[in-house]
């Protein structure tokens, strides 16, 4: 009997040792995958993938090459996905002024994704644009597409304010 106990303790052994290896039982190994190391909390994100969702919150100004004037857009928490959901005003200085709806996140690649709606419905714009390295979270450039006629134009987009509510 003791013979078993033996072979058993060893077989037990073994399947740990081997458990260990992979990973499964608190070890890691040299495959294993580290988790990303965080920036500290002061610490300005470089790139889009560095950036958390809440720095995107609150007011930006838009600049749109060919297209007169700034944009103000109002940025805040998407209440159905880790995103953002906002506004983008346009005109007013002598003309009437005309919203659109904004949606979005930033991708897995680090590029900010927005779409525009005047209607609520239809994608009317669709903004692709990259955090620029040097500007702590708060300027993105990119391009803007018109879905109307499929023009492409430059956009700066400039943090101007605190963190927001939701529209």
């Amino acid at each position: 009997m003791s013979a078993m106990r033996g072979l058993a303790r060893a077989a037990i052994g073994w399947l740990a040792a081997g458990l260990l290896a992979a990973g499964v039982l608190g070890g890691t190994t040299a495959s294993a995958q580290e988790p990303r190391a965080a920036k500290p909390a002061n610490a300005c994100p470089t790139s889009g993938t560095e950036m958390p969702t809440d720095m995107l919150f609150g007011d930006w100004d838009a600049r749109i090459d060919g297209h007169p004037g700034v944009g103000k857009v109002h940025l805040a928490k998407h209440p159905d996905y880790d995103g953002v959901r906002g506004t983008i005003t346009r005109g007013g200085d002598g003309t009437p002024a005309v919203v659109a709806q904004l949606a979005g996140d930033i991708d897995d690649d680090g590029m900010l994704n927005l779409d525009e709606s005047l209607d609520g419905k239809a994608i009317s714009g669709v903004w692709l644009g990259s955090l620029q390295p040097d500007a702590c979270g708060k300027q993105f450039k990119g391009n803007w597409r018109d879905a109307g006629d499929a023009s492409t134009h430059s956009f700066t987009l400039d943090k101007t304010g605190t963190p927001g509510t939701a529209p």
